[in-house]
């Protein structure tokens, strides 16, 4: 199949055309021509006013909820949700029913994922059963395919099961995700501890919670002289201990969720249950630290933790409600939203430079003779988020009818082309 994309402006800083707006001409998934100009007949053609290129986007932190909880997501679902919001690989978490805790998982992952549009990375449990228990087969995961380790949305509790952990996995270079979460301190909080939480009467989770364990997870990380990467990360004061360690020349990275830049708990008065996530919704000042943070290079990268759920784990009281909202398909337009100042180029580095750094993924650069690996995007588009936008099998986003800047045009994976 031959694609033009015509007049697009390459976003890609390991390029020698950055910065520039050119015709690419893509045949058989293979990148066969850049130019100012192309006239060659195509099967496609992508000519869309204000069209940006980049490598394609990568999600670090979300759930398929396949293998076991279909009725929530399926991998092809997940697939189309991430090609809607722009992201040609996405690594997926293993709190599935089997666990992604042994080789068996990853290959389930890995082959029924082969023929989707968007390249799908099993990210294998730290420990069995994402328990806490016991250490998972992370060998036999990392050469059938897994990315990397964590118990995704079960932070690792234990200091001394964590830190044989980072030193196991640093036989083969491998990195460690913590969704930051102490869960002795008060297990049951619903939203964050603080003023909102009394004038709603709901119980509160402290900022502690998170911030003990960024605090001795860096410890750990230095100790072991290993790599761990932070995900979630909601609190001013955990960025301030992630900034000093990586200063200190500790191995760590982070992450932050779209929905964390956009919303804060105030935005919880009407007890919408989409906005009941994990870790909370934190106050203004907190939603401003991670905003510079990200404008000034101290967050890494994106991570949507699109988290779907049915109707029936969502539509109900605000206490029994499932933690969690959809993401893939509204993230890159949050993000522009939430933090208007921010480059093209930053956006690209949180969404596909860095993580591809970070999680050793092959790098893409739009060059000729390279395999196309690309999103499509507009910076200035502005759109009203509805019901048909949602390729998720769920629809538990607190965005639908709202109007978001930047919009996806599409992605081209190899052979695979999506448009939006």
């Amino acid at each position: 199949m031959k694609i033009l994309i015509k007049q697009a402006k390459i976003v890609d800083p390991s390029s020698p055309f950055n910065g520039q707006t050119a015709d690419i001409f893509i045949e058989n998934g293979r990148i066969t021509k850049i130019s100012t100009s192309i006239s060659e007949k195509a099967d496609q053609e992508i000519a869309v006013p204000g069209l940006h290129v980049s490598p394609g986007w990568v999600d670090v932190f979300a759930n398929f909820a396949d293998p076991g909880y279909e009725y929530k997501e399926t991998l092809e679902t997940g697939a189309a949700a991430a090609a809607a919001g722009g992201y040609t690989d996405v690594m997926v978490i293993p709190n599935t029913n089997p666990t992604i805790h042994n080789k068996a998982a990853v290959e389930y992952i890995t082959h029924k994922s082969r023929s989707l549009p968007v390249s799908i990375h099993p990210i294998g449990a730290v420990t069995k059963n994402t328990e806490g228990k016991e250490l998972a087969e992370m060998y036999d995961m990392k050469t059938s395919g897994a990315i990397a380790f964590s118990d995704g949305l079960n932070c690792v509790q234990s200091a001394g099961l964590l830190v044989k952990a980072l030193q196991y996995v640093k036989a083969f270079d491998g990195i460690i995700i913590q969704l930051p979460d102490d869960k002795s301190i008060n297990p049951h909080g619903l939203i964050n501890e603080g003023i909102v939480s009394t004038q709603l009467g709901l119980p509160g989770k402290p900022v502690m919670a998170e911030e003990l364990v960024v605090a001795r997870d860096i410890k750990l990380t230095r100790y072991a002289e290993s790599r761990l990467h932070f995900t979630g990360v909601s609190t001013k004061k955990s960025l301030e201990y992630i900034t000093r360690g990586k200063q200190s020349g500790t191995d760590v990275s982070c992450s932050v969720t779209p929905y964390h830049l956009f919303f804060c708990d105030e935005d919880l008065q009407g007890y919408d249950t989409n906005l009941k996530v994990n870790p909370p919704l934190r106050t203004k000042e907190d939603r401003a630290a991670l905003q510079e943070a990200v404008m000034n290079g101290s967050v890494n990268c994106l991570a949507t933790h699109h988290l779907p759920h049915e109707y029936d784990s969502k539509v109900m009281e605000f206490e029994y409600a499932k933690f969690g909202m959809t993401g893939l398909e509204t993230a890159y337009g949050v993000l522009t939203t939430a933090v208007p100042g921010i480059t093209v180029e930053r956006c690209v580095d949180l969404l596909a430079i860095n993580p591809r750094k970070i999680f050793g993924l092959h790098p893409v650069t739009i060059k000729e003779g390279n395999t196309a690996t690309l999103t499509l995007f507009n910076p200035a588009v502005k759109w009203m988020v509805t019901p048909e936008h949602i390729k998720s099998k769920s629809s538990n986003s607190p965005f639908t009818g709202k109007e978001l800047t930047g919009k996806i045009t599409g992605i081209i994976n190899g052979d695979k082309i999506i448009l939006a």
